[in-house]
């Protein structure tokens, strides 16, 4: 099998760190829109561009869920892009009428406006009951009390022709969310729509994310002015529209034994771009294995603390202070130049 001859690109924020870029509400999505400039395809996570009823998907970009993203890394699957998918939708029995109504609304604008394929949408048959927040480490987390409910209105859909999963869990109402709304804290929800997220594309091997749902009170437009990062979260009662479209156009997750030469694998890849204290996930670990460039940017810092230093693999790691360096590393690469030669001083070479 050869190589896919396109320049491609990972492009992974995690959520529920507090990253600098892309730890709020898609404001990694003006960064992530250059980078899918400067290559020919980029494969991202859905923290990356999700920003309530706001989006910047790049037409050349392959929304990717993180637990899919791990196992394309691994090398256990491909993907296939599509022109389209039909979605379904998940909601929680939890969610009051009222805020179903607004949701339902939303389906139905994205439907009437993008054109999008959504085939309708179940309720679970009991209360899927999640928890969320912080950990001693301030890291997003939480837990689902009723997998199986979610599970089963998923698979629900599924039997009736959804290819992706759109998933609106009630949330509790936010005890302190002062510090995110002024952009200084971490995303209390984060983690626990990732949990969500993973576990149904785990089980089903379909595209699928999350928003979530709040009180009605909860999820009315805020009238206080909040950080520029975090503002999408505050002028919208639904998060649902920027989930189904990044799964409009999401890719089909194909077993490696059965990829055809069209479909992308990791060996493909020339690039991972990642913040620069976060290089401890699968698809970094993965990229030191294949001897695949990985790309970290110094100011997108976290809560986290894993470093090239601390992983001691300063050699296979280019650092770049900014996205905007970032791009001419990746320009550079993409044209074949080492970007060694466009720094200065020049190292002489030397024998070996």
């Amino acid at each position: 099998m050869t190589k896919n001859k396109n320049f491609i690109a990972i492009h992974i924020i995690p959520t529920g760190i507090g990253a600098n870029i892309g730890g709020y509400a898609g404001d990694a999505g003006p960064a992530n829109q250059l980078i899918a400039s400067s290559v020919d395809l980029l494969i991202a996570n859905p923290n990356i561009v999700n920003a309530a009823t706001l989006h910047n998907i790049p037409q050349n970009l392959l929304y990717t869920e993180g637990y899919t993203l791990d196992n394309f890394c691994k090398g256990n699957i491909a993907l296939r892009p599509k022109r389209s998918n039909k979605i379904g939708v998940v909601f929680d029995k939890s969610i009051p009428e009222e805020v179903l109504n607004i949701n339902i609304n939303a389906i139905n604008a994205c439907k009437s406006i993008y054109g999008l394929d959504i085939i309708g949408y179940t309720r679970t048959k009991k209360h899927v009951g999640i928890s969320f927040g912080l950990t001693d480490n301030n890291f997003s987390s939480g837990n689902i009390d009723n997998t199986n409910t979610l599970l089963e209105a998923s698979a629900f859909l599924i039997d009736n022709g959804a290819d992706a999963l759109a998933i609106v869990c009630m949330f509790n109402d936010l005890d302190d969310n002062d510090n995110y709304s002024k952009g200084l804290g971490v995303d209390p929800v984060g983690g626990i729509e990732s949990i969500i997220s993973h576990l149904v594309s785990q089980t089903f091997n379909v595209p699928c994310a999350h928003a979530p749902a709040f009180s009605y009170k909860e999820c009315m437009p805020s009238t206080n002015i909040v950080d520029p990062r975090a503002a999408s979260e505050y002028f919208s009662p639904t998060f649902l529209p920027c989930v189904l479209a990044g799964l409009n156009k999401a890719p089909q997750i194909i077993n490696i034994i059965e990829s055809k030469l069209s479909d992308i694998q990791f060996v493909d890849t020339d690039i991972i771009i990642t913040p620069s204290d976060c290089l401890g996930s699968i698809p970094v670990i993965c990229a030191v294995e294949k001897n695949i460039q990985i790309l970290s940017i110094k100011e997108n810092t976290s809560v986290l603390d894993v470093t090239k230093e601390k992983l001691n693999i300063t050699d296979k790691v280019l650092e770049a202070s900014n996205y905007l360096e970032a791009c001419g590393f990746i320009m550079a690469l993409k044209q074949g130049i080492s970007p060694a030669t466009i720094l200065r001083p020049i190292q002489k070479t030397i024998g070996i």
